[in-house]
């Protein structure tokens, strides 16, 4: 059973956390002032616990701050008055999980937890099986814990001190390189070199120089002797990325070298024989392409000895705040600045995101925030358009799409709006169409926040938020006393 402290001077609030998380399956331990709270989480476990950020003596900011100077590590959620939301940014900075203002929803306090629970859980695990992979291998580049990593982590461990070939797929950014790397250096040839080449970044007429070597002039300016990729690599592995894109002569040239584990530079006779273990990767459908004739049958029944498939992000979402985790780190750290913190509204807005570029996409993403960022905390309006227009778009289609028709008849994504020769404030626009839509939504629902939620896709507090900023009143019946 999970134990929740709740830190707070009001005996109303006290009595109802400890009422409603007890209901639901809690331990509830409570505190009346910060000084007693401190001492209970330092004498006792607990999973999670609240704290109010004003109370007299000692308030939630020194709560946190004793925390961290204690090195107790145990989420904390932090409760605030609404127009306390800057102290509350200030306290996330100070290591706050996440913060809720009053007046709040019994629901989504009960999701903030366990959302505070399932990823400290993935946490553990990753550590956990980190350190039980680091005594056999070493997998510090892979970050995941979901299902399709574990199977991934299964088969690296069954083919890394193996010679077999390995065609490595999965869209663009899904860290096809990585697991190569992480293949490699948990093989016997991990001490000799892990040699990349991607196929699609070198011009076709300079390739094969840079697969096999060139003599010297064997074309113009081919000065001196060159050794290539394959050579580099012997008693090591070579990596060819973007496989997908190698020229046909080529793949004929690359089928002998895997088959013989010889071949000769451009411009040379005599044969080189090499000891090299070849790892491919692309993200095109090689199969398909061999049975439409672009790509030799022959050699991708040669690469494909051992298939292994990265999905993509969007398909392991359970790994995207683990790996958001792992990447402020790392950025943080480089650029010498203290850990951003990221609210739950802002991480919703990652996990709905659809990750096009996948794993490289979000570190991008998070590199830019680290350099960008001035008050420690990511709010949704931090992150770029792309992140906000998505739900917009396809309430617009959704709209369009039941009352719209275009001209040959077939439903279209457009809204039936033009733009006006004048031009148009855009934010107004969106803004009022939001606001149509909220009121919709509530009108439909009778009313009831939960269900209006519910149609625009949206949790609970997410819709009071918009409700407050864009003046629709709330009923008095949908809040609880702050």
């Amino acid at each position: 059973m999970h134990r929740i402290l709740v830190i707070d001077d009001d005996l109303t609030v006290r009595d109802l956390l400890e009422t409603y998380f007890t209901e639901s399956g809690f331990s509830v331990a409570v505190a009346e002032s910060g000084p007693q709270g401190i001492e209970m989480l330092t004498s006792e476990k607990f999973d999670v616990f609240f704290v109010d950020l004003v109370m007299p003596g000692m308030g939630g900011i020194e709560v946190l701050r004793k925390t961290g100077e204690c090195s107790i590590l145990t989420p904390a959620i932090v409760i605030t008055a609404f127009a306390e939301v800057k102290t509350a940014i200030e306290a996330m900075r100070l290591g706050a999980f996440d913060y809720i203002t009053k007046p709040f929803i019994l629901e989504e306090l009960l999701i903030t937890v366990n959302r505070a629970l399932n990823i400290s859980k993935l946490k553990r695990e990753n550590v956990m099986l980190k350190k039980q992979l680091r005594k056999k291998y070493n997998f510090e580049g892979l970050i995941g814990v979901s299902p399709q990593m574990h199977k991934i982590y299964d088969l690296i461990e069954k083919i890394a001190d193996t010679e077999s070939t390995v065609l490595i797929t999965g869209e663009s950014g899904t860290g096809k390189e990585v697991v190569a790397k992480t293949i490699h250096f948990n093989s016997s040839r991990s001490q000799n070199p892990f040699i990349p080449l991607n196929c699609a970044a070198i011009p076709k007429d300079l390739l094969e120089s840079e697969l096999f070597g060139h003599e010297k002039g064997a074309f113009t300016g081919a000065i001196n002797t060159r050794i290539g990729r394959f050579e580099l690599a012997n008693e090591g592995t070579i990596f060819l990325d973007e496989i997908g894109e190698l020229h046909p002569t080529l793949q004929v040239k690359l089928l002998r070298v895997i088959q013989e584990r010889e071949f000769e530079r451009v411009g040379g006779s005599r044969t080189v024989k090499v000891d090299v273990r070849i790892l491919a990767a692309t993200n095109k459908d090689l199969e398909k392409a061999a049975q439409e004739g672009a790509f030799r049958e022959d050699l991708f029944y040669r690469l494909n000895v051992i298939p292994l498939h990265l999905p993509p992000l969007r398909k392991r979402k359970e790994d995207i705040a683990l790996l958001t985790d792992h990447f402020m780190q790392v950025f943080c750290r480089r650029k010498k600045k203290d850990l951003i913190r990221i609210p739950h509204e802002t991480m919703e807005c990652l996990l709905s995101y659809r990750w096009p570029g996948n794993v490289r996409e979000l570190e991008n993403l998070i590199e830019r925030i680290v350099i960008l960022n001035d008050t420690g905390v990511v709010m949704p309006d931090d992150l770029p358009e792309r992140f906000h227009l998505g739900k917009c778009e396809q309430a617009n289609a959704e709209v369009s799409g039941s009352s719209v028709q275009t001209q040959t008849g077939m439903s279209g994504t457009s809204s039936g709006m033009f733009l006006p020769a004048g031009g148009l404030d855009l934010n107004s626009v969106l803004n009022e169409f939001e606001k149509n839509l909220i009121l919709q939504a509530l009108d439909r629902s009778g009313g009831i926040k939960k269900k209006a939620a519910e149609l625009l896709g949206l949790n609970r507090t997410t819709l009071l938020e918009k409700l407050k900023k864009k003046g629709i009143e709330l009923r008095s019946s949908d809040k609880i006393p702050s």
